[in-house]
């Protein structure tokens, strides 16, 4: 029996019309909704509890979180995991005095496209101490709304042993000449509701600007599922 050539060619048309992204997450059971999830970053630690998978006793792992933290924002207000709960956070380090300021441009934008989709927050955290009485005016000079874009400043001895163990960033504060140099880890982290890292972005390579665009839209969309799921 010869198929019908329209039928074909309709299925064609709604494969290709499948975003790139989301047909990559998507896993073979497209009628479940299931979406391959994206990895946990940092160190793994096998649970002495056990979930069932299909009958089978699979261990439990716990994952690394981001510790608590609390800092203070463009406002004056603090931010911390209580003000983030059930946010999905994207988070970069800078500083105000830094010759480029093409990331906090980025995240500028990518920000305002998020600005009535409250599920997603913008963490910008200084690694200059110095920079608590200058978020403020920076702040306006990039259009960061509080409660959407934070930027953040704390004491170094408090933010960078964050940076370092919680964020799994390398920050250096290197003061051997006259005007302090700060050196640090250059990517994005997108981190999930949980205080999980999901996914970790080199800030100057397009492809993985690219990539986080889409994972935001994976890890919503997880979210969403779990929350469905009443996990």
């Amino acid at each position: 029996m010869k198929r019908n050539p329209i039928k074909k060619v309709l299925i064609l048309v709604s494969i290709l019309a499948i975003p790139g992204f989301l047909f990559f997450y998507l896993l073979p059971q497209f009628a479940k909704n299931r979406y391959k999830s994206l990895p946990v970053f940092g160190e793994k630690v096998v649970a002495s509890t056990f979930h069932s998978v299909k009958g089978k006793k699979i261990p439990d792992t716990i994952y690394h979180q981001i510790p608590a933290f609390s800092l203070i924002n463009q406002n004056g207000d603090s931010v911390n995991w209580s003000s983030l709960k059930d946010k999905i956070v994207v988070l970069n380090l800078f500083f105000t005095d830094a010759m480029s300021k093409d990331v906090i441009k980025y995240i500028s934008q990518l920000s305002a496209g998020y600005e009535k989709k409250p599920l997603v927050r913008f963490l910008s955290i200084s690694v200059n101490p110095e920079d608590k009485n200058k978020l403020k005016d920076f702040s306006n000079q990039y259009n960061a709304k509080p409660g959407k874009w934070d930027l953040l400043a704390g004491d170094t001895i408090s933010t960078y042993p964050f940076i370092r163990k919680g964020l799994l960033l390398d920050v250096i504060n290197d003061d051997s000449r006259d005007q302090s140099n700060f050196i640090f880890g250059n990517k994005i982290l997108l981190i999930d509701v949980q205080h999980r890292i999901r996914g970790m972005y080199e800030i100057d390579n397009p492809e993985a600007r690219s990539r986080l665009e889409d994972e935001i839209k994976v890890l919503i969309a997880e979210y969403l599922r779990n929350i469905k799921d009443g996990r």
